[in-house]
């Protein structure tokens, strides 16, 4: 069978409103790509080195791809994941597992973005399956030779116009000064600054991360007072790398502050090693409070996405370690988790705080309402588990009448996979463009309406959300 994307898809059956949808679609399509969350290494851009095999660009550092062929028996070693020294031959072999199980895509966004990937950015004409695997990858092989499937030449070629990176605290950013300063290069490359498990004071290690934050800060980390001091210290290095925001992401959002006193008494507690599960908790819930008052006053914008179990399968984390695809979602509360910090700080000027979830039951209840009163709050639209065109549609519907069309981050790709980026973009604006056609078609937005409403959900939002004016 050929490999043709519809020009149609995703876009409502009803003609009347398909119609309307294709009309709106063309007025973004081709605006360039903001992309402020992901996880494209930086040293790909700063040293712009040719991919070395389809498999470790397409599918080894593909979460949704590997865990699906997980389900079904195969081993992530086979698909490189983990693995230091991976042939050719192994990297073909990945390459036919998927191709050969690709059947077990149907129906899942995964489908949709690797056949868009395969068609528009390597020309592949025929749908993977155990018969067309080296025929595909072969093509795709010979595609990376070329300088135009280089990392710089992709992102002109995606029609990036913004991409952030996600970084540890301590990172010299050594990567991002080489983009800045490499004038041949003229896109936008900015880190995150990405705190998580230096907020999480029962993980084993900690106290050896607090002296890699001292040693990286120049500031004495064995006090609370000092550890916060570090932390101010390490998120302006940030921004004066240029980045635009923080990222958190732990098993809930809360704010809870505790007096300095007790606050105090559980950092030592961490750094002995002596601190229980609860205390941990507590001591993690006032670091974020902290971090949400530090977004106050420097700026960052502040996102959060909590409510996942990470590593939930201990073979795999033991085997292959952290960030491999094994991450299960959690129920998520926020109206209680961010009161605390919401009381403080949700009037200040400089705070643009967007929590994200995966559990979808808290959009209308509590993330809508909240977006819709404090001036501080953008809803996260729907990412990981949930960015596909069902969700994506779900979500418009739980939010809009509450929060309207201008309180949400715009869309967040969140990937490792590269090439996938333009097409998971692609998914939103097409789900989005039938959303508000179906308004328009039920005479609840005139068209000049609508053709405003598309543009901010697509180019409003995320330059307002994330403070880009005057960044792109």
């Amino acid at each position: 069978m050929n490999l043709e994307p519809h020009p149609d898809r995703l876009f409502p059956s009803d003609p009347t409103t398909r119609d309307i949808a294709r009309k709106l679609y063309s007025l973004v399509k081709d605006e360039p790509i903001i992309s402020p969350h992901g996880h494209v290494p930086p040293q790909w851009i700063a040293e712009d080195t040719p991919f070395t095999d389809p498999t470790s660009l397409l599918i080894t550092p593909d979460h949704y791809v590997n865990r699906m062929l997980h389900s079904h028996g195969v081993q992530l070693s086979e698909l490189g994941v983990g693995q230091t020294e991976f042939t050719e031959e192994q990297s073909r072999n990945a390459f036919r597992i998927l191709c050969a199980n690709w059947w077990l895509y149907r129906g899942t966004p995964v489908k949709y973005w690797m056949e868009n990937e395969l068609y528009d950015y390597f020309g592949v004409r025929v749908r993977p399956s155990a018969e067309t695997a080296d025929e595909i990858y072969d093509q795709i092989a010979d595609c990376l030779q070329r300088p135009e499937y280089r990392p710089r030449a992709l992102y002109k070629r995606f029609n990036l116009a913004f991409l952030a990176t996600t970084d540890d605290p301590c990172d010299t950013l050594e990567h991002h000064e080489a983009i800045r300063e490499d004038e041949s290069f003229d896109g936008v490359v900015v880190p995150t600054f990405r705190p998580d498990k230096y907020l999480e004071p029962g993980r084993e290690g900690w106290a050896e991360l607090m002296g890699n934050l001292s040693e990286a800060s120049g500031i004495d980390t064995t006090t609370w007072a000092g550890f916060n001091a570090a932390m101010e210290n390490r998120r302006a290095y940030f921004k004066a790398a240029g980045a635009i925001s923080t990222d958190h992401s732990h098993r809930d959002p809360g704010t809870a502050r505790l007096s300095d006193a007790d606050a105090e008494r559980l950092y030592k507690d961490a750094l002995a090693g002596k601190i229980s599960s609860d205390d941990a908790d507590a001591l993690r819930r006032s670091m974020m409070y902290e971090q949400v008052r530090m977004a106050s006053e420097d700026g960052l914008v502040m996102t959060l996405h909590p409510g996942v179990y990470r590593n939930h399968h201990t073979p795999s984390f033991t085997k292959y370690g952290a960030d491999v695809g094994c991450d299960i979602p959690l129920k998520t509360e926020f109206t209680d988790a961010l009161q605390p910090a919401l009381a403080d700080f949700g009037d200040s000027e400089n705070l643009h705080l967007i929590p994200f979830t995966m559990d979808e039951t808290v959009y209308s209840r509590e993330l809508a309402p909240m977006a819709g009163f404090y001036k501080s709050v953008f809803i996260g639209v729907p990412w990981w588990f949930i960015d596909a065109p069902e969700a994506m549609a779900r979500f418009r519907g739980s939010i809009t009448e509450t929060a309207g069309f201008t309180r949400t981050s715009g869309f967040i790709d969140d990937t490792r996979a590269y090439c996938s980026i333009p097409a998971r973009h692609d998914v939103s604006r097409r789900v989005d463009s039938g959303y508000v056609a179906k308004l328009v078609a039920e005479h609840r937005l005139e068209m000049d309406e609508a053709a405003e409403a598309i543009k901010e959900l697509v180019v409003g939002n995320p330059r307002r959300a994330f403070k880009l004016d005057g960044v792109i």
